[in-house]
């Protein structure tokens, strides 16, 4: 087959916002064209609508919502040839494959066979394919390791997931929470050190249970804590919800004494409907003896993954994801491009002077890669909406979607691996449109915003008329201006003459469209 499109090495300057677009200084008086219009509250943008305008010209729809979402295009376009051929290839999908065939069966081992390399599983872990997804697992975890109610385990909790997950624990162990929480009691912004997990864990706990990122609190730990590192106690196996970072780092299976981690396939993975659980063998066998079959960790790989239908297809999409993975370089090179991304937003939230805020400060080291969750204007409503449905119009979706979560003031900019670099570009281009068009002196009567070398000034473009075509972009971002910096006496104000031209997305040549 032929190869996947190669990645091209990432610029990791690209977060540098101080150059060529042009540098916005005062002038003489002169009023703000108008102030930001309200929005209908039913508007689509509003309601978690991931679906634009048919009108708007954008090549595809830019995702960047915080899971289902989208994989690599390549990725997506192997699937479609791989797992749905044409009828007179005389061969089955793995859709349409018997869970037990000799077809399916070496689909299986493959897609086993790639996660083991990918992430350099060593061979004292077995790999399951369950369903039920994270939920699932908030319940299975305790159960396999707990015998009964009165075990006990310990639980960091440092956002909305690990929350969820001892809530769930409740009902089958005796948990301990060592909690990160803000003195709000509400917000969290970092996740407890090592030491005071090894200080305040309780030392019968069957197992110690983390959340490596939060996505709702925007919150990652890009490494796996190393308890030896601490002192010499003996700490319990730990177990990890990746879901939303697996295959974005590297794992350090035994110096962190990984009992068991699991993913969920829709966010770096695959599709909805499957969750991996890794599991180190030795902790098989002590599951409650309620535990349901098709959550059993033990009934499971004895049946050899099969013990109940799980899902072929999805199996099937984790196979080409992982040789997608292999294909761009392996586990550094997806943690490259994550880093990079992330660093493009956070440098343009710095750089905004405030019009952008994140809750997470930028001497954190726990910003979350995956997850970038900001605020329009402090969190004014009627900008942060009109920036939902200018993006919306622009084929920018999935920053604010339905969750069962207190919606507040931040929204979130996902950055999986189906997003790429050139798209995340796009965003922050639009963002600094959008801010320099919203931005005004603090000394409204006196000055405004006027690009230097720009002898004529527009009104901003209609959102209609401002989609993205993402094929003028290439697979690298090398050389990507993206200078930006507002005067620091600016503050959020209203609309104000500025040139669009300034802000339109680079030129860069045409990528090659070679796919597997």
């Amino acid at each position: 087959m032929a190869p996947f499109e190669a990645m091209t090495s990432i610029n990791h300057s690209g977060s540098n916002f101080t150059s060529s677009l042009g540098r916005l200084v005062e002038e003489e008086i002169q009023q703000p064209i108008m102030t930001a219009d309200k929005v209908d509250p039913n508007h689509p943008a509003l309601q978690g609508s991931l679906t634009p305008p048919a009108n708007c010209p954008s090549s595809k729809v830019l995702n960047f919502s915080p899971g289902p979402t989208n994989l690599p295009a390549a990725v997506e376009s192997t699937i479609l040839r791989r797992c749905f051929p044409d009828p007179s290839t005389k061969r089955l999908g793995s859709m349409a494959l018997s869970h037990r065939s000799p077809e399916f069966g070496a689909i299986l081992r493959n897609s086993i066979a790639l996660t083991r390399r990918v992430m350099e599983v060593p061979p004292e872990y077995e790999i399951l394919f369950t369903q039920g997804g994270g939920h699932g697992q908030f319940a299975a975890v305790p159960m396999n390791l707990c015998p009964d109610k009165d075990a006990k385990a310990t639980y960091i909790v440092s956002g909305t997931w690990s929350s969820r997950a001892v809530i769930e624990a409740n009902k089958y162990c005796t948990p301990t929470t060592i909690s990160s929480v803000n003195e709000d009691g509400a917000t969290f912004t970092s996740f407890p050190s090592a030491e005071r997990i090894v200080a305040e864990h309780d030392p019968e706990s069957k197992f110690i249970y983390m959340c490596s990122n939060e996505t709702v609190n925007g919150i990652e730990l890009h490494r796996l804590p190393v308890f030896d590192d601490v002192d010499n106690t003996t700490v319990p196996p730990l177990v990890v919800d990746a879901s939303s970072d697996f295959t974005s780092k590297p794992i350090s299976w035994r110096k962190s004494n990984v009992g068991i981690l699991f993913a969920c396939a829709s966010k770096n993975i695959g599709h909805p409907g499957i969750t991996m659980v890794i599991i180190r063998k030795d902790l098989l066998g002590q599951a409650n003896p309620f535990t349901p079959g098709f959550l059993n960790y033990e009934t499971n790989i004895l049946a050899d993954n099969v013990w109940n239908t799980i899902p072929t297809f999805n199996v099937d999409v984790i196979g080409i994801m992982m040789e997608w993975i292999l294909d761009q370089g392996g586990i550094e090179a997806m943690e490259e491009n994550s880093v990079a991304k992330a660093e493009l937003m956070y440098g343009l939230i710095e750089d905004s002077n405030g019009f952008y805020g994140t809750p997470i400060d930028k001497s954190s080291e726990h910003r979350s890669r995956m997850n970038v969750p900001f605020c329009v204007a402090g969190g004014d409503e009627e900008l942060t909406n009109l920036f939902l449905v200018e993006c919306w119009n622009r084929g920018i979706v999935g920053l604010r979607t339905v969750t069962p979560f207190k919606q507040g003031i931040y929204l979130r900019a996902s950055l999986y691996h189906g997003v790429s670099y050139e798209e995340t570009v796009v965003l922050a281009n639009f963002m600094k449109e959008f801010a320099a068009r919203h931005s005004i002196s603090k000394d409204v009567g006196e000055t405004t915003m006027v690009a230097e070398n720009v002898s004529s000034a527009m009104e901003p473009a209609s959102p209609d008329s401002s989609c993205v075509d993402l094929s003028i972009f290439s697979s690298s971002p090398t050389g990507v201006d993206m200078a930006l910096t507002l005067p620091k006496n600016f503050k959020v104000s209203s609309y104000t003459k500025i040139s669009r031209d300034m802000f339109a997305p680079p030129a860069l040549a045409p990528a090659s469209t070679t796919l597997r």
